[in-house]
């Protein structure tokens, strides 16, 4: 293939790399994607059925590819993805979709902005030229290749090649303890009338039976089962392996495993105790486990807690929302879903999050976000990754116009050219387009 250039390398085609490449592209780039798996969507991809949760923070859209991507689904007849309310605690609407056509249309707005996709491409070691990347080596099935990049937007969720070039980064909380990791599948054929019946939202009961008699896991003890996008499949997303590194390959191997295992043993569970679950069969098995939380990078400002407690809404801000403390068995088996913000109420991220301090060409987006742990378990949602993205391929141009570091894009103008594309809540005015 020989050694290729770009204006802006993507690393990672999840929400967040989706997100950059076609923002980036739309504004006139050459942009790259390189993922390696084998579709783009990231937590879609290795967990099919998640829904899309934090997209209507306040019960409205944040705008953006977000509403775009879900527009294009809703608008499609018969319509393939629908917004609901959520089961789950302190949670608001959420998105809902059948997996293969979101999955496409992603791939449809790639290649309308005009991406080049190399899928199966795994990303290596970043050259330096003084406090900046001028070269990044990877590998697809036809051997290593060369590419220089006039910016390079770090989307991998692990964040290695950020970490390869020097920036530095925290793991998991502040003792080095991460979210567990999740396989998910699809139970097809149940009876939603039936399953659903009961005031149990976590099916408790049942569970700690299940529990006490050795039939399911201990760290079973709430399973989280939500009707899926097709009538009668319900979306199982219980089994959570907790103690698991996520930036540990053999690790993540000898997870999956151990979740397949869970996996069955919790789908014959169902049938055999769960009424409605009777005929109903076992199908879109996660192929990997879903990694919720590995490295923080560094960057030119951390999101707290307080941030989020406090509905700070920065200068900076490019996306809004109201997402709980979402935990999951971090240093135990417990689950939170605590409120951040009050009712009617909801935070920004700063862009400053996503830019590291030294090095002038390189920007990250997606769960590497610079936050404390309580602020990284509310800000990780795929909507909001996905609109981190964006903000980040939208900088991306402005910075390379302009000849200007990442460190230096105006934040006035990327918020106000943000806010032409449709992302809502931003600035001076509120989600519902008032002044704030």
């Amino acid at each position: 293939m020989g050694d290729l250039t770009t204006d802006v390398l993507v690393i990672g085609g999840g929400t967040a790399g989706f997100g950059a490449a076609v923002a980036a592209a739309r504004q006139g780039l050459a942009v790259t994607l390189l993922e390696a798996g084998n579709k783009v969507g990231g937590v879609m991809a290795f967990c099919p059925g998640m829904p899309w949760g934090a997209a209507y923070p306040c019960d409205t859209s944040i705008g953006g590819l977000m509403e775009e991507l879900a527009g294009r689904l809703f608008a499609m007849t018969p319509a393939r993805a629908e917004k609901r309310a959520c089961t789950l605690e302190n949670f608001g609407a959420e998105i809902v979709y059948d997996h293969d056509t979101a999955i496409t249309t992603m791939f449809d707005m790639l290649e309308e902005a005009g991406v080049r996709v190399f899928l199966n491409a795994v990303a290596h070691d970043p050259v330096m030229a003084d406090n900046a990347i001028a070269q990044v080596t990877f590998h697809d099935r036809h051997g290593l290749h060369r590419i220089s990049p006039k910016m390079v937007i770090d989307c991998s969720g692990d964040g290695d090649l950020s970490a390869r070039a020097g920036v530095p980064y925290t793991l998991g909380d502040d003792t080095g303890n991460m979210m567990g990791v999740t396989l998910s599948f699809m139970m097809e054929n149940a009876d939603w009338g039936r399953v659903f019946a009961a005031n149990d939202p976590y099916f408790s009961d049942y569970a700690a039976r299940g529990i006490a008699e050795g039939r399911l896991h201990e760290d079973l003890g709430q399973l989280y089962l939500m009707k899926g996008f097709h009538e009668n499949t319900v979306f199982c997303n219980s089994v959570v392996i907790r103690g698991v590194d996520g930036t540990d390959a053999s690790a993540v191997s000898r997870a999956t495993q151990e979740g397949r295992r869970r996996a069955l043993q919790m789908a014959a569970f169902l049938r055999d105790d769960i009424p409605g679950f009777e005929a109903a069969h076992m199908t879109m098995l996660g192929p990997t486990v879903g990694v919720r939380e590995t490295r923080r990078l560094q960057a030119m400002y951390r999101v707290t807690g307080a941030d989020l407690a406090a509905g700070r809404r920065f200068a900076d801000g490019i996306v809004c929302c109201d997402n709980p403390i979402d935990d999951v068995m971090r240093d135990s088996d417990a689950m939170t879903h605590d409120a951040i913000v009050g009712a009617g109420s909801y935070y920004t991220i700063p862009f400053r999050s996503l830019v590291p301090e030294e090095i002038e060409n390189l920007m990250f987006a997606g769960r590497i976000i610079c936050a404390d742990a309580t602020a990284f378990a509310s800000v990780r949602g795929m909507p909001q990754c996905m609109a981190m993205g964006q903000a980040t391929g939208t900088a991306a141009a402005m910075a390379i116009r302009a000849g200007v570091t990442v460190q230096e894009v105006d934040h006035a103008a990327l918020v106000a050219e943000l806010q032409a594309q449709g992302v809502r809540g931003l600035g001076v005015e509120n989600l519902w387009g008032q002044e704030a």
